[in-house]
């Protein structure tokens, strides 16, 4: 492996963006094992740190509170840097689509006019994106082939038809995995994120500064806030579960989904800020393995050891894709494997939220947030489920 640090991280200093959040400081925790002087830039968002400065922070760590997007911050977090993990970022299912640019793809900018304005030696940035590139992925039509569909239509969701639907034909589509090469956002995320991956490919190659573009799939594991909507399948399901309400399926519960563990993710991201066959290049982080998320409801039941059902009342989330799962293979091509199985990994998440003050207030005022912004609907009357 031809490691840019040439195996010694000695001296090297990181500055992780995000470092206090879920992907963040799981990926500061590998960098102090392996032995990097680590900084932490994070704003402490109170929809995501409503409680301030979280505990799994290491003392190990310098901490800077600070935004992203703000050119003092930035400025100063960069001092004296070597590599830089920009894994802060603005997600959440509200509508709320000038702050997606704002805070994902403005502060990426920034980032390199701060660099490149101050003459700073940064050796390599790693960059957070996402499979929200990605849309409604790849799929094979029999008549027409491979295809990269659009979004569904709101009119198709709304009469309960969840399926991908050939443009050409009409008929039903096969999903494929779905490589590097596929692009098409559909949401205002993933345009923002896909607009981080060519202002990294475009400015690094400009101006010599090796990047990386990481691609994560359904992140799951500890620390995963539970106060925004964003948080993910395993956040509902277990705060629902943990308050005797049984796990509601969005759709018809058939979606696939390829979840990850974030000691994984973290590990990737590491391996690849250290790796130079990864400079320049888009990687998709995976779990390797298809799981629909009504199967997921019920490995969580289980973990629980509850004798609840899964519920599928016909209900749909805006932006939501219905099926999404990476090729992970240009990844392991570098030596990185998934390590932690779907079952291992809610084991894990139920354990930790198990000991956090968590009411099913926070659940509840997210699915109100959902629907008062018309992203959580409902199938209409006389549609299918």
């Amino acid at each position: 492996m031809a490691l840019v640090t040439g195996g010694n991280s000695l001296g090297k200093r990181v500055l992780v963006t995000g470092g206090a959040g879920f992907i963040g400081s799981h990926t500061v925790d590998v960098l102090l094992e392996k032995g990097y002087d680590v900084r932490i830039l994070d704003s402490l968002q109170p929809r995501v740190h409503p409680r301030g400065k979280p505990p799994w922070v290491p003392k190990e760590a310098e901490f800077i509170q600070g935004d992203v997007a703000n050119r003092a911050d930035l400025e100063r977090a960069l001092e004296g840097v070597d590599y830089v993990f920009h894994l802060a970022a603005y997600q959440d299912y509200m509508t709320d689509f000038s702050t997606f640019i704002h805070v994902n793809t403005e502060s990426t900018a920034l980032l390199f006019e701060l660099i490149v304005e101050k003459k700073l030696p940064v050796r390599k940035i790693i960059f957070a994106s996402s499979q929200a590139v990605c849309g409604e992925g790849r799929y094979r039509c029999p008549e027409h082939g491979i295809v990269v569909p659009t979004p569904r239509p709101l009119e198709q969701l709304e009469r309960g038809d969840w399926e991908i639907h050939c443009p050409y034909c009409g008929e039903y589509m096969e999903p494929l995995l779905i490589d590097e090469a596929t692009i098409s956002p559909g949401t205002t995320y993933g345009i923002s994120k896909y607009a981080i991956e060519l202002l990294a490919d475009r400015l690094g190659r400009r101006y010599g500064i090796p990047t990386v573009c990481m691609r994560y799939t359904y992140v799951q594991g500890p620390r995963n806030s539970f106060y925004n909507a964003y948080s993910g399948v395993a956040r509902i399901f277990a705060l629902r579960i943990m308050h005797g309400m049984p796990p509601i399926c969005y759709e018809d519960g058939k979606q696939l989904r390829d979840y990850v563990n974030v000691k994984d993710v973290a590990r990737a991201n590491v391996l690849m800020m250290e790796d130079e066959r990864a400079d320049f290049q888009v990687f998709n982080v995976g779990g390797g393995r298809a799981v629909t998320v009504l199967e997921f409801a019920y490995i969580m039941l289980r973990e629980f050891g509850s004798d609840l059902e899964p519920q599928i009342p016909g209900v749909f989330r805006l932006g939501d894709t219905r099926h999404t799962v990476s090729d992970i293979s240009k990844l392991r091509a570098l030596g990185w494997e998934p390590t932690i199985p779907v079952e291992q990994n809610v084991k894990e998440y139920v354990a930790w939220i198990q000991e956090q003050k968590v009411t099913k207030e926070y659940l509840l005022e997210a699915e109100r947030l959902m629907r008062e912004h018309g992203v959580l609907r409902q199938v209409r009357k006389g549609g299918t489920q």
